[in-house]
Order: structure tokens, then sequence, then C-alpha cells
């Protein structure tokens, strides 16, 4: 499994704390109290400034999906990646790989529940899993 080395500045810091923590943290709005993606500097609903972190419950759905096929090496097959876009129970929209899915069997709408992974020398990053029922 290949992840990007992420390392952290001063407009990541605070996410990157949660994600050590095992915590998902996006930015609400203290105007509107509206959900933000962790990137945003402003509210996308009244365009408030005053974005607080605040922990999210770590759930979602696909809201689209791409698999993205590897070379194959000595005779195995290719690896199969899953990048999609993961639409939070607070409403934003997170870029994420989902681990543990069938590339053949992702879907849009699929629910899927945060997991985090740490590449030697990054940070912990936030990835998506299929929900178990």
């Amino acid at each position: 499994m290949i992840i990007g080395i992420t390392r952290r500045d001063p407009a990541t810091e605070e996410f990157f704390d949660g994600t050590a923590r095992g915590e998902l943290l996006i930015r609400r709005c203290s105007e509107c109290a509206h959900g933000n993606a962790p990137q945003n500097t402003a509210c996308a609903r009244c365009g408030g400034a005053d974005l607080a972190w605040t922990p999210a419950q770590g759930t979602g759905t696909i809201a689209s999906w791409t698999v993205v096929h590897g070379r194959p090496a000595d005779g195995e097959d290719a690896p199969a990646v899953v990048i999609a876009i993961v639409e939070l129970t607070e409403g934003p929209w997170l870029h994420a790989r989902i681990l543990g899915a069938d590339p053949r069997a992702v879907a849009t709408g699929q629910e899927v529940v945060v997991d985090f992974v740490q590449p030697e020398g990054g940070e912990a990053v936030p990835v998506f899993r299929p929900r178990r029922r």
C-alpha cells in the first residue's frame, strides 16, 4: 500500500494532531454552524471566516470513486487502489482512499467509516473502509 508522505505545517497542525489521536476533524462555522472540509478557510455556506476545529463522526457515503490500477510485479495481479470522494455525515466532502473494498463492488452511496494509516516518516492520514453491518 503506497500512501504519500504528508507533513504538517501551521495550517494543518490541528488537523494532524487530531489524526494522531485517531480523530477526524472538520471546520465548523461559528456563524451558521455549517460543517466544512478541513482545508476550508471560509464557510462554504455563509462565507464566514471564523471556523473552529471540531470532531466529525467519521462516517459517510461514497459520492464518486475511481479505481487506479498499478503495474503487476513478478507474476502477481496488478494492484488496484480505490480513490473516492466521501461525503461525511456532517456534509463536507473529502478525497480519500478506500481500504478493504473489492474494487468491483464499490458503489456510489456505499457507507464508509474512517480509519487512519501512518506511513513511515509522515503524519497519520484518514482513509475509509466499507461499513460492516
